[in-house]
């Protein structure tokens, strides 16, 4: 098989497909026909698969952080563990260690944060969370505990489908949950389906019926009136040299600008802080506030100038602790240098374990970080082995996690 077919197949419909394309690549490179790609010490412990929305299946996100010379990655899918396994194997297959997360959403009601926009853009009272090291014969817990998330979100995503419809009706266009949305998740084999998704589907089909990214340009600003950024607006009108970013430009552009007119606020499906906190004080799991920081300039594109806990950071942090939050995960090229520092002074000033990722889920994102190459994030690197090292210490032995408490 030719090594573009193998690249290919690392996206395959099933997981041992996946698997056994990147076999083939490990094997070919180490008998030296394909060349090693060459190792950095660089890490991410935030990256998304097809199991939250992501171009790659874990076995290809793996890829991608190994070609691009990464010592180490982790997967952080939302709602789901359920690329878990295959990410583990794939590890194996390269022979790189690998971490396991999961990313949800918390419902802050009766906590000190209740009213606040917190670090969701879409809805105050609700913030990311995030579960890094689980250990391995945990994910079945986690797995049961996201199941009734994503059933709950489902229901929500199809009354959004459903605005989204409303809001286009003048266009002409229309999507169907079960028919647009649903096949560009795995949501079948235990994957979430999130408003990316759906603007995904709505993107595919502007394109489909503006065939050209001038009269998709044309209709996006002086018919539909979105308000796109001088990048944004250049990604699409390059849309035809760009192909493989070409859908996903006019996803942000559309998520920039869309969402708060379709958007039904999350209840059911966000457990609360407590729920949240037990499960991983039980499982041997780390919890971890997702910071986000006040933002300005976006670096995605796809986020307004808009302010998060930054003016409320000292009470932020002292309800993380009373909650019982592990660690603080924060990613080194979203924030300055002003907001970095504060946050990691706190962290040591709280006794929050601190963890760094960058969030990957669209193939313009760099797995590697460059930021971190500024000594005053070395730290992290570090923090990344101790994580490893937890996760492997607690599947043999749950007495072993970080923050086990018997």
């Amino acid at each position: 098989m030719k090594i573009d077919a193998l690249i290919e197949a690392l996206n395959a419909e099933t997981k041992e497909e996946r698997l056994a394309a990147l076999r083939e690549i490990k094997a070919l490179t180490d008998k030296g026909e394909l060349k090693a790609p060459e190792k950095t010490s660089y890490v991410n412990n935030h990256i998304h698969t097809v199991y939250s929305f992501s171009p790659y299946s874990p076995t290809k996100a793996l890829y991608m952080a190994w070609q691009n010379g990464l010592s180490t990655a982790g997967i952080m899918d939302h709602d789901s563990v359920s690329g878990a396994y295959e990410f583990i194997e794939a590890g194996e297959i390269l022979g790189m260690p690998v971490t396991v997360g999961a990313e949800c959403r918390l419902n802050m009601k009766g906590t000190a944060l209740e009213g606040k926009r917190i670090n969701n853009p879409d809805q105050i009272s609700v913030a990311y969370s995030a579960i890094h090291g689980i250990p391995h014969q945990m994910l079945p817990k986690f797995d049961a505990f996201f199941e009734g998330c994503r059933r709950h979100r489902n229901l929500r995503n199809l009354k959004m489908c459903r605005k989204i419809n409303e809001i286009m009706l003048p266009y002409g266009v229309s999507i169907d949950f079960k028919k647009d949305v649903l096949p560009l998740s795995s949501s079948w084999e235990g994957g979430s389906v999130t408003e990316r998704h759906i603007l995904f589907a709505l993107a595919n089909k502007l394109i489909e019926r503006y065939p050209t990214p001038a009269e998709l340009l044309e209709f996006l600003e002086n018919e539909m009136h979105l308000k796109l950024s001088e990048k944004v607006r250049g990604q699409i009108a390059d849309g035809d040299k760009t192909p493989q970013f070409y859908a996903y430009d006019v996803l942000g552009a559309l998520k920039s600008d869309l969402v708060e007119k379709f958007y039904i606020p999350a209840t059911d499906e966000c457990p609360s802080a407590e729920e949240y906190i037990a499960l991983c004080r039980e499982t041997g799991a780390i919890s971890a506030y997702a910071y986000l920081g006040d933002v300005g300039n976006s670096v995605t594109g796809d986020k307004k100038t808009q302010k998060f806990e930054d003016d409320y950071i000292d009470l932020l942090f002292d309800e993380l602790k009373r909650l019982g939050y592990n660690a603080v995960t924060y990613m080194p090229s979203r924030n300055t240098k002003e907001q970095l520092e504060r946050v990691m002074w706190m962290c040591r000033e709280y006794g929050f374990f601190e963890i760094s990722g960058e969030d990957i889920n669209s193939p313009r994102q760099s797995f590697i970080c460059k930021a971190m190459d500024d000594p005053m994030f070395s730290h992290l690197t570090d923090a990344t082995y101790k994580l490893i090292a937890h996760e492997e210490a607690a599947t043999k032995d749950i007495t072993k996690a970080m923050f086990y408490k018997a």
